[in-house]
């Protein structure tokens, strides 16, 4: 049967997930979910109260239903060939290339961290996620992020980590009002959080962790 992982984004900057070119990845960043997600369950990311965009508690971010299972190494060798944007290109004038998610390089015999919105620090916690999740069955609405039902809000979590056993019985629910949206999927109808933020007031205070000639200090 397949599960409901729940979870609140703290920062939405289009890298966890990455949901650019047809295809949502969750690479980097939740750990836990990463290990353990299995092919057809749901992660749905939530809105945090204090988000750029203002209070979007209670909302949701991106839904993804996870079709495809790779270890990092895996993802690493595929992205070569089937999704090279997702290979971190810090230099790139496309945005989407710069947020890429495929950021450690198993290719040397011993794994090494690209340049990319992550630090040293972030490594241990990514590659102890072991896997990526990839979907092109996706909603992702950024900044625009919807309210969820009154009957759905039992799966929000707004601490650290994430919920899961305690969503088993609202998946099927969940699953049947997203559907019923009658939204195409694999599809972004709104911009990351973040990234709103980038364009709209680059010298803000807010916006010094990530600043577009300098991509770091990523919060999981």
């Amino acid at each position: 049967m397949p599960r409901l992982f729940t979870y609140t984004i703290p920062i939405d900057d289009g890298a966890a997930p990455n949901p650019f070119r047809g295809m949502c990845s969750l690479a980097i960043c939740k750990p836990g979910i990463r290990r353990v997600a299995a092919k057809g369950d749901w992660i749905a990311g939530l809105g945090a109260k204090h988000s750029q965009s203002g209070d979007l508690s209670n909302r949701l971010v991106y839904a993804m239903r996870v079709e495809e299972v790779v270890s990092l190494e895996d993802y690493d060798r595929q992205a070569r060939e089937r999704w090279p944007d997702r290979i971190p290109n810090v230099q790139s004038p496309d945005l989407s290339e710069r947020l890429g998610d495929c950021i450690y390089d198993y290719s040397g015999g011993r794994v090494i961290q690209r340049p990319s919105v992550h630090k040293r620090e972030n490594m241990e916690t990514d590659l102890s996620g072991e896997n990526a999740l990839l979907s092109w069955d996706f909603y992702y609405f950024g900044s625009r992020a919807i309210e969820l039902p009154l009957g759905l809000h039992s799966i929000v979590h707004q601490t650290q980590g994430h919920r899961s056993d305690s969503n088993a019985p609202y998946c099927d629910e969940f699953v049947e009002w997203l559907r019923g949206l009658s939204l195409t999927n694999g599809q972004i109808y709104g911009w990351p959080d973040f990234i709103i933020k980038w364009t709209s007031d680059s010298s803000c205070d807010g916006c010094k962790p990530r600043r577009l000639d300098g991509l770091n200090d990523h919060a999981c």
